[in-house]
């Protein structure tokens, strides 16, 4: 198997993290990692008048993700999906672009989606219209059309399975078969939602 860096991008909404436990269930020796968990504990330790709206824009957030991935690949054998927004070029090469320069396979994918579809699905984990993930909607679309952002997957009609396997097909990875019944499949998609909810003023 080709040992590869997955890096799952799109609006919110658009199925990131159910996608990444999808392909994470089916890929032997995987591993999920979360960039959001860096933001969360610099906004934690930064004082009030030194921070941000958006974690992102701390250089530290990129330089951190970007090293705690290189050290991963270097150390972990294994398959690591990243499930991330990123929208801004000059971030992605940062952390994208310097990870592939150090000579890691990096595949990288968003998943798009019309807004009806987007505001639908962040309804379903409880965040409405007004939502701060709602109301990045519309940046996250116009940024990821950008061409440094392909490959493209649209997902309007696909299940989470599908879209999966599609971004295993062309990543040129075997997925094993997924054995999960529908309760089992129904409770670790609610598993993952839950995971997902965030509180943003």
């Amino acid at each position: 198997m080709v040992r590869v860096l997955i890096w799952i991008n799109g609006a919110f909404g658009s199925g990131k993290s159910q996608t990444a436990y999808a392909l994470h269930r089916r890929i032997p020796d995987s591993f999920v990692f979360d960039p959001e968990h860096a933001g969360f504990y610099i906004r934690r330790n930064i004082p009030k008048e030194a921070s941000r709206p958006d974690f992102q824009d701390y250089p530290l957030w990129r330089e951190i993700n970007y090293a705690m991935l290189a050290y991963i690949k270097q150390e972990y054998s294994g398959t690591v999906i990243v499930p991330m927004t990123i929208v801004n070029p000059r971030y992605f090469e940062e952390i994208v672009g310097r990870l592939r320069e150090d000579g890691h396979t990096v595949r990288h994918f968003t998943l798009c989606a019309s807004k009806d579809v987007l505001l639908k699905r962040l309804r379903t984990r409880g965040e409405g219209k007004h939502s701060w993930a709602a109301r990045q909607i519309d940046r996250c679309m116009e940024g990821l059309s950008a061409d440094v952002f392909r490959e493209h997957v649209q997902t309007d009609d696909l299940t989470v399975d599908a879209v999966a396997e599609r971004i295993a097909s062309i990543a040129n990875i075997h997925l094993q078969p997924d054995t999960r019944g529908k309760i089992r499949k129904a409770t670790d998609r609610l598993v993952t939602q839950i995971r997902q909810i965030r509180f943003f003023s």
